[in-house]
């Protein structure tokens, strides 16, 4: 059992004086130092990590030797090189070594430093390359917090909340297969959201030729997991071609294999023109990268640029990362892939054997369930949600929610079988819990 002693109790305190509030809550965790599958807090509890920090962490808690080992050198050398006004050497490796994940046709990025600044970039680019005023997104979606990006974002009405008004983003409706009110199957769901793109949006509010972009998440992330048809996605590719829009695909939470395939888009078999990444692509320092097709060109001098992308500790940080996962992606993709059916089978029986599990859903490690007040109303359970992710912590699990009611189950890729089974056990013994 996790003790919360004097010593969290009055950082937790001293936090709330000297900061605005963000997500945190009550939660109860200070971390101090963490390595591999594991962190400790201030006072040494000792929990397994099923957050990577919000999938930052994709190499495990705290990066790896290797990692560390090149911010420390590059630290002694320079920080800070100015990269939009000035050049180095380091940014320019690591983008030829991103670019080698990426398909062929990619061959232009812009560094920055976060998900929302990517996303921020990704929708100035796509307005300046086609010289249209609309993009279009998703309800469910969340593409960032800053003012571009938040009038991307529709998942929660706090998000832009006395924000507005935003930028001339019209938004559709995802497919989310286990709230379908038609009862269809997940194709016929994304069929369905398809038809509406067509009749409702392209066909009484904006004109293809106006639509500069599309933006989506292969999977919604804060939204709440949801995993939309291979159909759905193809027939997104198809409208962006009919109408010449840039499709846009979010993979700041999905990607870097996240999904099972360092690009998650690519589960779909189909390809975007704009990729945005961050999160884990810093190896667990800031960045944010905006990777466009070749084909689109270049844009002028001075119409987008930044103090701190290209920061060279962060670079060194994300080509230490690329380097390791290069040398070792097959383990990789191969621990993805079968820790993810192991972790799948479990949520499917902890869904078969408890009222309060409604679903379990996702691909590759980004895997989630659904809390619901019964099985037969779906009403989401978000009390439930908390009081499990609570239980948990008290054993000695961190754990992120999402969506309404969910609960994401993402610990590092590189996560031993004996940690993730112990992680499990707590998550289990937490929902029969708080079931009673």
């Amino acid at each position: 059992m996790i003790r919360i002693d004097k010593r969290i109790k009055d950082i937790m305190e001293r936090d709330r004086k000297v900061f605005l509030t963000t997500t945190r809550g009550d939660n109860h965790f200070i971390a101090d130092h963490g390595d591999g599958d594991f962190v400790y807090d201030v006072s040494g509890n000792k929990f397994i990590d099923f957050s990577s920090f919000i999938s930052v962490y994709n190499l495990g808690v705290n990066g790896n030797k290797e990692i560390r080992a090149a911010v420390k050198a590059q630290v002694d050398k320079l920080m800070h090189a100015a990269f939009t006004d000035y050049r180095a050497e380091l940014p320019v490796l690591f983008a030829e070594k991103l670019l080698k994940f990426f398909p062929s046709g990619f061959g232009k990025m812009f560094l920055s430093n976060s998900g929302t600044e990517a996303n921020e970039a990704a929708l100035k680019f796509s307005k300046l390359f086609t010289k249209r005023q609309y993009v279009l997104a998703f309800y469910n979606s969340f593409h960032g917090r800053t003012m571009g990006s938040l009038g991307l974002t529709a998942s929660r009405a706090v998000h832009r909340e006395h924000f507005g008004p935003f930028n001339n983003t019209l938004h559709a409706p995802f497919p989310y297969p286990y709230r379908c009110k038609m009862g269809h199957s997940t194709e016929e769901c994304g069929m369905e959201q398809i038809d509406f793109i067509e009749r409702n949006i392209i066909g009484k509010e904006a004109a293809g030729r106006e639509i500069a972009a599309i933006f989506v998440e292969p999977i919604q992330g804060e939204g709440g997991y949801i995993v939309p048809s291979r159909m759905f996605m193809r027939e997104l590719r198809r409208i962006a071609d009919e109408h010449q829009i840039l499709l846009v695909s979010d993979e700041v939470q999905a990607g870097y294999m996240r999904a099972g395939k360092f690009l998650a888009m690519d589960n779909f078999g189909i390809k975007a023109d704009i990729y945005t990444m961050a999160k884990a692509v810093g190896g667990g320092l800031p960045m944010g990268v905006t990777v466009t097709k070749s084909s689109l060109g270049d844009i002028p001098a001075g119409a987008h640029a930044n103090t701190f992308g290209g920061n060279l500790a962060s670079v060194a940080a994300g080509y230490a990362s690329l380097k390791y996962l290069e040398k070792n992606y097959s383990a990789i993709e191969r621990n993805v892939r079968d820790n993810g059916k192991a972790i799948m089978k479990r949520l499917n029986e902890f869904k078969d054997g408890y009222e309060i599990v409604g679903d379990a859903r996702g691909l590759g490690m980004m895997l989630a369930i659904e809390l619901v007040k019964s099985k037969r109303g779906k009403e989401p359970a978000v009390m439930d949600r908390d009081k499990v992710v609570a239980e948990a912590f008290n054993n000695g699990l961190l754990l992120l929610p999402a969506g309404q009611s969910c609960i994401r189950i993402i610990p590092p890729l590189t996560v031993s079988r004996d940690s993730l089974d112990k992680g499990l056990d707590i998550l289990e013994k937490a929902i029969k819990t708080v079931s009673r």
